[in-house]
């Protein structure tokens, strides 16, 4: 499937629904609709992925904290969710262990903790349910303290009575598996559409819209694009959106954003999560991730408009002290390799803080603002995305009268990742690609599945695109078929979102120049369009001083 779409093209006619925003929640709402046979359009103003989506803990889970809330309706979707994702996206997830310590000045009934892992495992009943074996994820098991220095030897020992030992998913590259679920859905049909913004609706008469106008922020054209319905899936512009579509009049809806953001460093713990209870309450995880520690993630309201939203340095000293608190390997601001930050949309729910704000969503119909033909989501987290779509398409059918085909996204694999065996595939693609470099065939095969394949004949087909241009065995190839097949159009897309070249930190200026070089050809940039690029992906990497 070749994503390179604007708004240019002569193809956005005769649509049934309009989607706003590409990032997972968009994603699953055009695969589910398209698949359903509607005729889709998706708009994106950045890039796919590219805002929340991207600014994950890189974790398929059912959300355990959330039993604390009571919301054991929202755990077990997740829970099922996890699974499916498991199932239809074998190469992008995989198990993980999690290592929850239990200190004695645990801020906590541990009759709770018990009781809920327990409940844990209950909602998660059909977790053995999976297509490949090696998804399976066993129940919880208690360990002693001997047990817990040994599984994680930085642990603080002192106070430290033993730990609670529990799995769920880790997601491998978030950022590419949002972009399955744009591939899946244009696989079905559906016309996409990256760094195309939504400036304003078109209405039919004065309480109904009947299309949007929308920009391609590139080329600066616009276009008029007209359907009897529209998706809003902003995340966390939806409440802007309405905004526009109710000509600035005050709107009832507002997102409550919560700022999440990550830290990454040299390893300090193992192959597994660990979970921390912070001093002041809530945690920190400590999690794997290519051969590197992710730490985070911060849950503290923002104020302000999110196209302004910057990663602070009080975020990032507030992750250094909860882990200099609460765990033996010590970090400081010099062994940061790379920062991200995002923003949650959440349900505004009036309730004190984020942290206990609930995850869940709500598709509103927008009808009872006075204005028809729009549909709203509000909400969500990123595991529960594709089940989300389906609540959306009720609604969406409901108002169009739409009978459409049945459509079960979840017995379908996405887009490249139909794999039955992981081990056999990884297996079977080491085999056959025995001339590349160990690591480039398990990179390639893990984050593009069977696409891959097309990424070796790239390189096989031009030695200059089998330079490795990452430590873990990135290929030039990557940045050929980021541009030629997946819609990327700037170095921030193929850095960042399409590879993981960029997303360990600033990588070495040669492997900058390869990469600006081919990606200067393939896009036909000029010297001020290849130094523009430059500087805006330079300061992804600019560390905030105060």
């Amino acid at each position: 499937m070749r994503l390179k779409r604007s708004i240019e093209d002569d193809l956005f006619t005769d649509l049934d629904a309009i989607v706003i925003g590409g990032g997972i929640t968009g994603a699953a709402v055009a695969y589910t609709a398209a698949g359903r046979g509607l005729k889709i359009a998706l708009f994106e103003k950045k890039d796919y992925g590219g805002a929340t989506s991207a600014a994950t803990s890189k974790l398929i889970h059912g959300g355990l904290r959330y039993l604390a809330n009571m919301e054991f309706k929202l755990v077990r979707e997740s829970l099922q969710e996890r699974r499916i994702l498991g199932n239809i996206a074998p190469n992008f997830v995989y198990p993980l262990p999690f290592i929850f310590p239990n200190y004695k000045r645990w801020k906590g009934n541990m009759w709770k903790l018990a009781a809920g892992m327990f409940l844990y495992d209950i909602l998660s009943f059909d977790k053995q349910k999976t297509w490949d074996k090696s998804k399976r994820l066993p129940n919880h098991k208690t360990i002693s303290y001997s047990e817990a220095v040994k599984f994680e030897p930085n642990l603080i020992a002192d106070n430290l009575r033993n730990a609670v030992v529990f799995y769920d998913y880790q997601s491998i590259f978030p950022e590419r598996l949002t972009l399955a679920f744009i591939k899946s859905a244009a696989e079905y049909g559906a016309k996409v559409s990256n760094y195309s913004e939504v400036v304003d609706f078109i209405y039919q008469d004065k309480n109904t819209v009947s299309g949007v106008l929308v920009k391609d922020i590139l080329s600066g054209t616009q276009k008029e694009v007209k359907a009897p319905l529209i998706i809003n899936c902003g995340g966390t512009w939806a409440d802007i959106i309405l905004s526009i579509a109710s000509k600035n009049k005050q709107s009832t809806h507002k997102v409550k954003r919560s700022e999440g953001i990550h830290i990454i460093t040299p390893k300090i713990a193992g192959n597994h999560v660990v979970s921390i209870q912070k001093n002041e309450g809530g945690h920190i995880m400590i999690m794997p991730w290519r051969g590197h520690s992710l730490i985070g993630t911060t849950d503290r309201e923002y104020e302000g408009n999110p196209d302004d939203y910057q990663v602070s340095r009080q975020s990032i000293e507030e992750i250094l002290a909860a882990v200099n608190a609460n765990f033996g390997s010590k970090i400081s601001f010099a062994d940061i390799k790379h920062v991200y930050g995002g923003l949650r949309p959440l349900i505004d729910n009036k309730t004190e803080g984020t942290y206990s704000t609930s995850r869940k969503y709500e598709v509103y119909d927008n009808a009872s603002d006075g204005i028809n033909g729009l549909i709203t989501v509000e909400g969500g987290k990123y595991t529960t995305s594709r089940n989300l779509a389906k609540h959306v398409m009720e609604l969406a059918e409901k108002k169009t009268g739409i009978k459409p085909r049945d459509v079960y996204t979840h017995k379908n694999f996405l887009s490249g990742c139909d794999i039955k065996d992981m081990d056999e595939y990884l297996f079977k693609q080491h085999k056959f690609y025995s001339d590349f470099d160990y690591q480039t065939v398990e990179f390639l095969s893990r984050n593009y599945g069977k696409e891959s394949e097309r990424i070796f004949e790239l390189a096989d087909a031009n030695p200059r695109y089998r330079d490795i241009v990452s430590h873990d065995g990135e290929i030039l190839a990557e940045v050929a078929y980021a541009v030629q097949f997946e819609s990327a159009k700037t170095l921030k897309d193929i850095m960042l979102r399409r590879t993981g070249i960029g997303t360990l930190g600033k990588p070495r200026e040669e492997v900058l120049q390869k990469v600006l070089n081919l990606a200067s050809e393939l896009l036909f940039w000029d010297e001020n369009r290849r130094q523009t690029e430059l500087e805006a992906l330079m300061k992804v990497y600019e560390l905030p001083m105060e």
